[in-house]
């Protein structure tokens, strides 16, 4: 039986992190992943294989779509009758999932970590190690750690009245495949999964329909950001219906059924693709959690303290099988953070300063606290809001609407959020989440340089407008 110092059960952004952290801190390192695509074991997770990246590759065929039918004409460019080959934009994504799957490989061979494939699960706890057992396509092994960090994701939420079968009715896998544009398409929820490929399919010819539950539009964002992203998704023919009560749904042969009531009137949807987008659940299936004795909170995840630790000794969880936000990049730095104290560092981590991204057009990104929460919460804040109207680069761009907001609060002039909407602000948001994690005031912001001509300028203008001298406004 192979023995090692860390096992990380999960290939995700935050289990081949740690991974690679927990090799580089001098621990022999076995990563357990059993996802797979196209009949082949392919690392990477969800986020690599069904979610965020290839999203964005979707997204980003489908912009210059939109761009070369509506926004080229602008430049002087001109095309007639321009066509898409969805086969072809499809193709496009799956190579770029396989570059990155590689590209994991890769870094494992680089760092001596043991890449072993199939479906892990705890078999026993003897004497300070744990025996995890592997299931490889029938094939059983079993290897022994010291420490194992859960790194095991989580799983689309589906109605429980509705079976998804991703041919007409769709998660997010079944939301990246289809192989042909819906004349109709509905979506339930209109969280990030179901804005991002709403946006998608729109572009390329679809007419969509988002209906969501909640009464307000994004209300994790501040509501100003979330009313300026409505507005332009509005404007780009999305139908997004808020305050919506799902009814009886029929999955037919060609046509899915929609029946909902809105502002108390009923009403009838047949849409030829139905997307199911109503959040994600922690995937602890299989674990054998209980074997060992693993504690799993109502919800199904597993319960850590403030520094990943499970109730076991030398059991550790990340990511999506634990408390917060559901992000990549959160996964990743918990298993940096995690290897870093299995190793005796003491590293930080602030929930406060995590970014959130949905890259619609415009982007909506936003780090700390809402402008409603603040106000919830009785802190006396100051703002500063610059729009991109003015911004000479985003002219440049043709993409001009949105604006930076950067709430300070008023005695000290830290400041407690940023909130964007924009072109690019999934880049321009690190420059809010340094600042916040060195603890800077608006005035340390409004008096750092920034380039000319550049978006960033509006950020610049957001943090003078905080002290009332916006140059630009």
């Amino acid at each position: 039986m192979q023995n090692f110092d860390v096992v990380v059960i999960g290939g995700g952004p935050g289990g081949y992190v740690a991974a690679i952290r927990a090799a580089q801190l001098g621990f022999s390192t076995a990563c357990i992943d059993g996802y797979v695509r196209n009949d082949k074991y392919s690392l990477g997770g969800t986020c690599l294989n069904v979610g965020c990246i290839p999203s964005k590759a979707l997204l980003q065929s489908s912009e210059n779509y939109a761009e070369l039918t509506h926004s080229f004409a602008d430049h002087g460019i001109s095309c007639e009758n321009p066509q898409i080959d969805i086969k072809k934009m499809l193709a496009r994504k799956e190579d770029i999932i396989n570059k990155n799957a590689n590209g994991i490989s890769f870094l494992f061979k680089k760092n001596k970590i043991t890449e072993i494939h199939g479906w892990a699960s705890f078999k026993q706890a003897d004497s300070g190690k744990y025996i995890i057992s592997v299931d490889d396509k029938g094939i059983q092994q079993e290897i022994s750690a010291t420490h194992v960090i859960v790194a095991t994701g989580s799983n689309s939420r589906h109605l429980p009245q509705l079976a998804t079968d991703n041919i007409n009715v769709l998660d997010n896998e079944g939301a990246l495949d289809l192989n042909a544009v819906p004349k109709e398409l509905c979506v339930i929820g209109a969280g990030v999964i179901g804005l991002e490929m709403g946006s998608v399919w729109s572009r390329v010819g679809a007419k969509v329909t988002v209906l969501e539950v909640m009464d307000k539009f994004l209300p994790a964002a501040d509501e100003q950001a979330a009313k300026e992203l409505h507005k332009n998704l509005l404007k780009q023919g999305l139908v997004i219906k808020n305050g919506v009560k799902i009814g009886e749904i029929k999955n037919g042969k060609k046509k899915v059924t929609i029946n909902y009531e809105h502002n108390g009137e009923q009403h009838k949807l047949e849409a030829d693709k139905l997307l199911v987008s109503i959040g994600r659940v922690p995937n602890t299936n299989g674990l054998n959690a209980e074997v060992v004795g693993l504690k799993l909170d109502e919800r199904g995840f597993i319960v850590v303290d403030d520094e990943c630790r499970t109730n076991l000794p030398n059991v550790w969880a990340i990511g999506d099988v634990v408390r917060g936000p559901m992000l990549a990049h959160k996964a990743s730095e918990e298993g940096v953070i995690v290897a870093e104290r299995i190793a005796g560092q003491h590293p930080h981590f602030d929930f406060n300063t995590v970014p959130w991204v949905i890259y619609t057009n415009p982007e909506i990104a936003w780090v700390g606290k809402t402008e409603q929460q603040l106000q919830a919460e009785g802190v006396a804040f100051k703002k500063g809001v610059a729009s991109f109207m003015a911004n000479g680069r985003a002219l440049g761009l043709g993409n001009s609407v949105g604006f930076v907001k950067m709430l300070a609060c008023e005695q000290t002039d830290r400041i407690l959020g940023v909130h964007m909407v924009g072109p690019f602000v999934s880049e321009l948001i690190s420059e809010a989440v340094v600042a916040m994690e060195f603890m800077a005031s608006s005035e340390d912001l409004a008096r750092i340089i920034h380039a000319h001509p550049s978006l960033s300028e509006v950020t610049h203008e957001a943090a003078l407008a905080c002290d009332k001298r916006q140059l630009h406004g």
